[in-house]
């Protein structure tokens, strides 16, 4: 069986929910979810409480609501309806907003689980919804359809059981790969056929890592034993995969729903706070504090003003004879509460009111901006949540996936170099042939017969040394075309999309590879001919010899070798050729951020063909420590090379990609790349991108490295210099894990976290969804706790995106997983940076401010009323959009929630309480000749008029309207667009 045989726990599968023949296992039957996808956090039944819950954690909403409680239960100054109905608005507000944004996550699950499925029942085909799948149904998958479930391939439309499949959804690669069906099934043909089959699946309970299976069916045949076939992870195809240069397959569900491996990798959802509201829970605790201290202090000085037995409360508020009898305690906690109530207005409800529609509201700037309308798409950016507009504002960490949202996934072939000699062709798009006559335009013109033949078996190694696989169509547009008349139209699919350039662009000039039959490889040369080679062997590309071969036959019975990699792998293996001009071409090509690839051959004797065999065959043949065998064998084999010349193709990134990436770096950002694609790949598009520069200096913390040394070692021996760093899915699981195994003895977490605090750029490849997002919430978990933001286009993003603060999910090739998970959506990646930049910067400078001028509003409304009792017993628009986007510096002005620190609260606390001894003073003083009296009437003494608590009430109070409301754009220049964001009244 493949993989480990040690289960902690197993599933039994009934295909077709055949129970087995009498004498076989006992049939349990199991209970498993239904197909259904949930990205939603409510429910009609759990909507209420579970949002009052979410609600009432909030320290104001909580404060208010005891407030509340306060007013209906005793007398007090205030109508408990002060409290209750800007709370009810508040509430209800927030609610109905929560509710729209989750009704739309309702909105595209049901999109998604009402998507038609076609079922084998009883040898038909049934058409069913998705939700409505179960764990052992026979589904029918069609070509360019996306698997509904995780499933067990049985057979396939073509004979050799194969199907090609895409996981650029999953893990970010869009090459095909070529999954397997069981050995006695792949020749079922028909749904009667399938539906015939009588076998069991035991297999692995769910688990999120998407490269392992274990599992094995065992088939029934008539009353002999079950004959069993092992499953590994190369036979079960993966919800969110999609099916390619297939017409069908037939396989069986085994996980369904929520048990998926897509699902599985999704990180639940949790509610998002920012760190505005954080500020706001901590500068509220703070006036809770002083509110408290002022009832206590007026609580106490009441009574001291009482003790005298002729004092009683002032004229306006005699005691009852009931009252006057109650306990001391009772009486004393009773005013405290109503001291309480009085001051409560120092916690300012109405700024809930208002950031709640001012971030609502605001959002829409976001969707109305032209400059983020996409015309290829037809729409422009999408806001999922309003919470977090601020928190724009404050992102120091950017996490990107690589595949369709830095790059387009689009693969362009520039010009290839045969023996110092440069061909360029014409713009070549990945998965197109367009039309026009090839054409060669070379340095010389007049080659010579040597140079000829090179030239011929350069062209002719990268026709032969790939794994391409041509899918052909009689048709196009309802016209029948082809290379030559009577040939169908082609394109080529391959593992790599560099592959699949390299081919077109041998095409284009003059070579054709035509397809593989009966393991002979035809291609069409420049003069019309066709050629035939018999494929003898293929020696796979992997990642540690960077490079790949094959071996193939002429049809004049010649023995050749063609390999193709990386110029460090190949190289050391020349023996002649025209290497300094070679090498000289390479290493201008990689300074312009090209992918480049060195082609070389060897011919070989018969003697040494046979050789060549008996390592290979012995490698395959082992059953222990294959792979180090095969490496040997290759190490033997890929020696003393000619070589012949190299190629140049560019990942075509995202327009404006590397623009932004720079904009992002100037901004004071850290930006990591999350990818689940090869290092020499994705390494070369953080070369395009600018994340790495020719000058950074690399440091690799991958598996390789760590094979070669122990990771301790690894670890300890980084300088903490400036450089970018490269590390793998299987060296983050070894750092984790470790630093779990070794508590006691050492912490591999935080050295690890060490060394990314003093990278420029990171690039993570080879990583699961899970571990992405395992990587955000390392860095969000560090000591520093800095705002993370995660962007991606696919599902295998969406872990990532709902761990990060802010979450983007780009509209792209990939499905709309990551779209409809994220906070925000955009069409492209460029528009990051405006997003950032400038409603970033705005969203935060609106917010900070608005929130200190409300603290300090409501300090001058309550301070005057606390000064009485010792005598009675939007924003501003400072700094334009352009200039913004041109200096993006101007982003770590605002970084650190720099507004909203304890300094610049003081300061309007302090601001406010001087205002409004001003207020009080001021109004005091205004009356010449004029005294308190015991009673708390105000009495000028040359007249002997009484004015009451209205008269001198109301004079305070207008001072302090026109102060508080003014005090905003007195304070600050404000620019055009400027709001001014003091609604919401003075409670």
């Amino acid at each position: 069986c493949v993989g480990e045989e040690i289960w902690v726990d197993s599933r039994t599968v009934y295909i077709g929910h055949k129970e087995p023949p009498p004498g076989a296992e006992a049939y349990i039957l199991q209970r498993y979810p239904d197909n259904r996808i949930v990205s939603s956090k409510y429910t009609f039944w759990n909507f209420i409480p579970k949002n009052l819950f979410e609600q009432f954690r909030r320290i104001a909403n909580f404060y208010f609501l005891g407030i509340f409680l306060v007013q209906l239960i005793i007398d007090t100054p205030t109508s408990p309806v002060t409290s209750g109905l800007p709370l009810f608005f508040v509430i209800t507000v927030t609610a109905i907003k929560q509710g729209y944004e989750d009704w739309l996550r309702h909105k595209a699950d049901c999109s998604i689980n009402e998507c038609p499925v076609d079922v084998v029942q009883q040898g038909k085909v049934v058409r069913t919804q998705s939700h409505k799948l179960r764990v052992g149904d026979i589904v029918v998958v069609r070509e360019d359809e996306t698997f509904p479930c995780d499933l067990i391939l049985l057979s396939s439309s073509r004979h050799d059981g194969t199907c090609y499949v895409t996981t650029a959804s999953l893990d970010g690669e869009s090459s095909h790969k070529t999954y397997y069906a069981v050995q006695d099934t792949m020749a079922f043909r028909t749904e009667q056929e399938v539906d015939s089959l009588h076998a069991t699946i035991e297999c692995e309970q769910p688990q999120p890592d998407l490269y392992k299976f274990v599992g094995r069916i065992n088939i029934y045949k008539d009353k002999e034993e079950p004959v069993a076939r092992p499953l590994g992870a190369e036979n079960l195809l993966l919800r969110g995969a999609t099916l390619k240069n297939t017409q069908h397959i037939y396989a069986v569900a085994v996980y369904t729903g929520m048990e998926t491996k897509m699902a599985l990798n999704y990180q639940s959802k949790s509610q998002k706070r920012s760190a505005v509201e954080k500020s706001m829970n901590a500068f509220l605790i703070v006036y809770l504090c002083i509110l408290i201290s002022k009832a206590v202090i007026n609580t106490v000085l009441k009574y001291a003003w009482q003790w005298s037995p002729d004092r009683d409360e002032p004229w306006y508020n005699h005691r009852t004879e009931n009252e006057r009898q109650r306990h001391m305690v009772i009486r004393a906690f009773t005013d405290f509460l109503a001291f309480m109530v009085l001051f409560n207005y120092i916690i300012p409800v109405s700024m809930y009111v208002t950031v709640e529609m001012q971030k609502f509201l605001g959002s829409y700037f976001i969707t109305w901006d032209e400059e983020m309308f996409d015309e290829e798409l037809g729409e422009g950016a999408q806001v999922n949540t309003s919470d977090l507009n601020e928190e724009l504002g404050q992102v120091e960490y950017v996490f990107t996936d690589k595949t369709g949202t830095l790059t387009e996934n689009n693969m362009e072939f520039i010009e290839c170099c045969v023996d110092g000699n440069v061909y360029i062709p014409h713009a070549i798009c990945n998965g197109q042939i367009l039309s026009a006559a090839s054409s060669i335009d070379m340095i010389d013109s007049s080659p010579g017969g040597y140079r000829r033949e090179h030239e011929d078996l350069f062209f002719r190694a990268l026709c032969l040394c790939h794994t391409v696989q041509v899918k052909e169509e009689e048709t196009v547009d309802g016209i029948k075309r082809g290379i030559h008349q009577g040939r169908p139209t082609s394109f080529y699919i391959s593992s790599s999309p560099d592959e699949v350039a390299l081919v077109e662009g041998m095409k284009r000039l003059g070579y054709t590879y035509l397809r593989l039959k009966d393991n002979y490889m035809e291609i069409l040369n420049k003069d019309d001919d066709i050629e035939r080679f018999e494929l003898l062997h293929v020696l796979n590309f992997d990642s540690v010899r960077r490079r790949m071969s094959v071996i193939v036959k002429s049809s004049s019975g010649e023995y050749l070798l063609f390999c193709k990699g990386a110029d460090s792998s190949i190289f050391p293996r020349v023996v002649s050729g025209k290497v300094e001009q070679v090498k000289a071409r390479v290493e201008q090509n990689a300074i312009e951020g090209l992918r480049t690839l060195c082609v070389a051959y060897r011919r070989l004797s018969e003697c040494e063909y046979q050789e060549a065999c008996h390592h290979l065959n012995e490698a395959k043949l082992a059953l222990q420590d294959r792979e180090q065998r095969l490496a040997q064998a290759y190490d033997i084999i890929e020696k003393d090379f000619v070589l012949l010349g190299a190629t140049a193709v560019e990942d075509r990134l995202q327009e404006k990609a590397a623009d932004t990436i720079e904009s992002l770096h100037k901004a004071g950002m850290k930006v990591w790349v999350l990818t689940g694609d090869k290092m020499e790949t994705a390494a070369a598009t953080c070369y395009a991108s600018k994340l790495f520069r020719r000058s950074t200096q690399i440091l690799e913390l991958t598996k390789k490295r760590t094979e070669e040394q122990s990771l301790h070692d690894v670890l300890l021996s980084v300088d903490c210099l400036d450089f970018g760093l490269i590390i793998d899915g299987a060296t983050l699981s070894a750092v984790l894990k470790a630093n779990q195994e070794r508590a006691g003895s050492g912490n591999y977490r935080e050295i690890f976290l060490e060394i990314c605090r003093n990278c420029s750029a990171v690039l993570c490849c080879r990583m699961a969804p899970l571990q992405k997002a395992q990587i955000v919430k390392l860095i969000k978990a560090s000591k520093e706790h800095p705002i993370t933001l995660a962007i991606g286009d696919g599902a295998n993003d969406v872990s990532m995106i709902l761990e990060a603060h802010v979450g983007i999910g780009i509209m792209g090739k990939e499905g709309r997983q990551a779209a409809r998970n994220s906070d925000y959506a955009i069409p492209k990646f460029k528009h990051l940076k405006k997003m950032l930049l400038v409603h970033g910067h705005y969203y935060y400078i609106r917010i900070a401010e608005l929130v200190q001028y409300f603290f300090y509003k409501n300090v001058c409304f309550i301070f005057p009323q606390f000064l009485y009792q010792f005598f009675c017993g939007f924003s501003q628009q400072h700094i334009t959009m352009e200039t913004l986007k041109r200096d993006p510096s101007l982003y770590r002005d605002i970084a650190k929630n720099s507004l909203l620190r304890w300094p610049v609260f003081l300061y309007w606390t302090c601001l406010g309480v001087f205002d409004a001894v001003i207020f009080f003073f001021g109004a005091y003083f205004l009356f010449d000749n004029t005294t308190f009296t015991s009673n708390g009437q105000l009495m000028t003494t040359n007249t002997q008029m009484m004015f009451g608590n209205w008269t001198f009430g109301t004079l305070v109070f207008t001072v302090l309207v026109f102060t508080v409301c003014f005090s905003l754009p007195w304070t600050h220049t404000t620019g055009p667009g400027s709001i001014t964001l003091s609604s919401g009244g003075l409670s």
